[in-house]
């Protein structure tokens, strides 16, 4: 199955954003190669862009606050596994002392680092970070893999509060829904929220059937639109006389 999720606000869109980039830079940082940690140091960039909200920690505590009290009402629940929901609280109480610790704007200590500014303003140029643009770049790249790794890891280290904290978010709100099974006709799918309180909606669907989901959604109402992507041509298309089944989940904390 291949699941499209897509955020009714901001604030989830803000944290999916942030996910992406935390996953690049866990994949590519554990990578030999110079290219890999180029990719690194471009999505350390775009995390320090996206996470510039002023008020994005302060959400994240709140919300694994809210959710820690909601955990706490299971305490001594027969039907509840006491070690799970142990480990749980731990993991979010955790996370909200991490986040907590954290001082100052996020990401100020690397914006007070001049070296990775100049290759931040660089790298916004189209071909901007050649060797010939910005030599002592050219030079840290030329390093042993594990030198770079280990400045790498530097850099990224204060943010980690921040992926764990979204991480747990995250995956509480994917948890959050029930999967319904539907089938939109001729492509086409209209649902009626009611005024709806789901941050988020997640759609899926076999890898073998070669349609994309366009959605739109508002807490009233939800439209999507499955359209066939013909990847040779580029060109797009809706194949009104094929009906597609796909799952549905409405996730909400």
């Amino acid at each position: 199955m291949i699941t499209y999720e897509y955020p009714f606000n901001e604030r989830i869109r803000t944290l999916l954003r942030l996910e992406d980039l935390f996953e690049k830079t866990g994949h590519f940082i554990q990578q030999p190669g110079r290219r890999e940690h180029h990719v690194v140091l471009l999505s350390l960039f775009e995390i320090l862009e996206v996470a510039g909200r002023a008020d994005l920690k302060m959400d994240l505590i709140q919300e694994l606050e809210r959710q820690r009290q909601s955990l706490l009402a299971f305490r001594n629940n027969p039907e509840i596994s006491e070690e799970a929901l142990s480990g749980a609280l731990y993991e979010i109480e955790q996370s909200s002392a991490a986040l907590l610790a954290m001082t100052g704007k996020i990401g100020q200590y690397l914006r007070e680092n001049d070296w990775l500014m100049a290759i931040k303003s660089r790298a916004v140029i189209p071909g901007g970070v050649c060797e010939f643009d910005l030599p002592s770049y050219h030079y840290w790249l030329h390093q042993e893999a594990a030198v770079r790794q280990e400045a790498l890891q530097e850099w990224l280290r204060p943010l980690i509060p921040l992926r764990d904290g979204l991480s747990i978010v995250l995956r509480l709100l994917r948890a959050s829904g029930a999967s319904e099974h539907h089938v939109a006709r001729s492509g086409s799918f209209q649902l009626m929220l009611g005024g709806s309180t789901s941050q988020m909606v997640r759609v899926s669907l076999k890898k073998q059937l070669p349609f994309i989901p366009e959605i739109s959604a508002n807490k009233y109402a939800l439209n999507i639109r499955f359209i066939r992507q013909d990847l040779e041509s580029r060109q797009r298309h809706t194949d009104n006389a094929v009906d597609v089944p796909f799952d549905i989940v409405f996730c909400n904390l």
